[in-house]
């Protein structure tokens, strides 16, 4: 469960997030529109915990976001907008990272041979679940931008969080490769985790569970989860 209690995200006198609240149970997906600048990244990156709150509360499953590292080992998955891959690393690579980090896989495990395995599989899934199967060997800066795009989703998606926060996902997609990752983020939720995507595209705020739209920072319904 994502709960938002009034939160107010600033950068100095700029109110990016204004005093927005909203729940999101596991297994749904609720979509956020709105213009560029309206405040749709700055609430994804809050409940991330990636970016302080001016005032008010993110919890998940009850646990007070106060922080990334805590809020990633409590499995907050952050999708960013524009991919924040590493380019000199290949996609592999990339989806390697979180996982190898994840609080899960201790020192020790990591070595083990059959941890490294575990991972390489769960890797090998991400990948060809995108699309990417035979790509994982490419450096990010030699592939598409929407090929990088699918990287990220497929990073997201490796980490199986309980909570996915999508940001401008589909933006640099086709329409199949559109419909391929929400498919997937729909998978996601389908096996219990709750879903934000932040979204300029009208068919997907359509296609999901919920409807809000942010506007100079402030948070309004147009279908309720």
């Amino acid at each position: 469960m994502i709960s938002v209690t009034n939160l107010t995200v600033a950068y100095d006198e700029l109110v990016a997030v204004a005093e927005v609240s909203l729940q999101v149970p596991p297994g749904y997906v609720l979509a956020v529109s709105g213009p560029s600048g309206a405040g749709k990244s700055s609430l994804l990156w809050a409940i991330a915990g990636a970016v302080p709150v001016k005032s008010g509360e993110v919890q998940v499953d009850g646990l007070t976001i106060t922080g990334r590292p805590a809020a990633a080992a409590h499995g907050v998955v952050l999708i960013p907008q524009g991919n924040g891959l590493a380019r000199v690393l290949t996609a592999r690579e990339n989806l390697s990272l979180p996982l190898l980090a994840d609080r899960k896989l201790s020192a020790d495990e990591v070595e083990r041979e059959e941890a490294l395995e575990s991972v390489d599989r769960i890797i090998e899934r991400a990948l060809t679940a995108v699309g990417l199967e035979e790509s994982g060997d490419h450096l990010v800066e030699e592939l598409s931008g929407g090929e990088q795009q699918r990287v990220a989703v497929a990073r997201g998606l490796a980490q199986r969080g309980k909570v996915i926060l999508a940001d401008e996902s589909t933006s640099e997609l086709d329409s199949s490769n559109r419909e391929r990752v929400l498919e997937l983020l729909r998978a996601e939720a389908d096996r219990g985790t709750a879903v934000i995507i932040a979204t300029h595209d009208p068919s997907v705020a359509a296609g999901a569970d919920g409807h809000a739209t942010m506007d100079e920072g402030r948070l309004s319904w147009e279908r309720r989860l």
